[in-house]
């Protein structure tokens, strides 16, 4: 029975049997990994705490010989406190925990994404900025490199004074080439910003319809990458 220890955060859980866990973890050294923890769900077991989604870990596991690894040991090395304790903090976590678990490959290591997780929760916890969802959205697709072109339209190259975002194609068109939903300038600027790496002053607006706007708009790019619906960033919009 193989052992190995990584880092990892706790991407989501779900249930196995009467007393067990599977938990799906992002870790730093072998990608995403899913395990099962056993006895977990058992009363008092301090395990099971430590294996909460959001949870940042040293783990370390056994490989199963199927798809699913074992876990064997765990430490927490963040436990966010804050975020456990506040509703806004919670639902912009899920919101990141999500978008990571559905880019995010099994068994294909990638440190700079785990890296990034780990310091979007950081964040969350440290001052929960409004715009922190849209700003991780935003740079995930950076880092995965299908961030639409900000500047000029996808079909025709120009860079008129007003562009449109055309979801079925997932790219800005201009009003001449097909156009599509209205971007307010303000939204493109902030979206360039935190492309051109200027996300610290993003993150340090004030909640407001602007902000709203860019996590919409960085929602519906992400979606239109992953060719799904995001789950958590619903819930926290009706919310």
């Amino acid at each position: 029975m193989a052992l190995y220890r990584d880092s990892a955060v706790v991407l989501r859980t779900y249930k196995l049997r009467e007393a067990d866990r599977i938990v799906v973890l992002m870790t730093r050294g072998h990608g995403k990994v899913r395990a099962v923890a056993k006895g977990v769900r058992k009363t008092g077991s301090k395990f099971g705490s430590r294996l909460e989604p959001g949870s940042a870990i040293a783990v370390q596991l056994y490989e199963g010989r199927g798809d699913l690894d074992g876990v064997s040991q765990t430490e927490t090395t963040e436990s966010h406190p804050l975020t456990r304790g506040d509703l806004s903090r919670m639902g912009h976590a899920a919101a990141i925990l999500e978008a990571v678990d559905q880019v995010a490959q099994e068994g294909e290591p990638d440190v700079r994404l785990h890296d990034m997780l780990v310091g979007g929760l950081g964040v969350i916890e440290r001052s929960n900025p409004p715009a922190v969802v849209a700003g991780f959205y935003l740079k995930l697709l950076g880092a995965e490199g299908v961030a639409p072109d900000l500047n000029s339209c996808s079909s025709c190259g120009e860079s008129p004074d007003r562009l449109f975002w055309a979801p079925e194609v997932g790219a800005l068109h201009c009003g001449s080439c097909g156009g599509g939903r209205p971007l307010s300038p303000e939204t493109l600027t902030l979206a360039r910003a935190v492309l051109g790496g200027g996300l610290n002053a993003v993150l340090d607006l004030p909640a407001g319809p602007v902000v709203h706007d860019l996590e919409d708009f960085a929602s519906a790019l992400l979606e239109n990458h992953i060719e799904r619906r995001l789950r958590a960033i619903r819930v926290l919009h009706d919310g």
